[in-house]
């Protein structure tokens, strides 16, 4: 399976100024891709790190990773972005290494994904 890297021709807005974006940026195709494998292959050898835990703290997970791709690849299904990002069907990820999230968890979780939707 070959990883194709959209990247936007937007500036983004982030209230304070504009932040470049990956096209604007210095970073070239070639390592993005780099940089995205070893970041999935982090992910997958990270099972300890609960996406609810990376919501919280950076307002994305391993799913917003998977729908990203598949967004990207453009017929890549949901399920099969999943397996691609997991390195297993995400029932079978689910199972075996999510845990049950707490109260304060969700908290920050939610707390993090309102500040995604200030720079939307």
């Amino acid at each position: 399976m070959a990883l194709v890297v959209v990247l936007s021709h937007e500036r983004v807005g982030t209230g304070t100024g504009e932040m470049l974006t990956m096209s604007e940026s210095k970073i070239n195709d070639a390592a993005a891709a780099a940089a995205f494998h070893r970041l999935v292959r982090h992910l997958q050898h990270r099972t300890d790190a609960q996406n609810v835990d990376l919501m919280g703290l950076a307002g994305f997970c391993r799913n917003c990773l998977a729908d990203w791709l598949a967004e990207a690849d453009g017929a890549m299904s949901k399920d099969e972005a999943r397996e691609a990002i997991y390195g297993m069907p995400y029932a079978e990820w689910k199972k075996a290494h999510q845990s049950e999230a707490t109260p304060a968890q969700l908290a920050k979780m939610e707390e993090s994904v309102a500040k995604n939707r200030a720079s939307d």
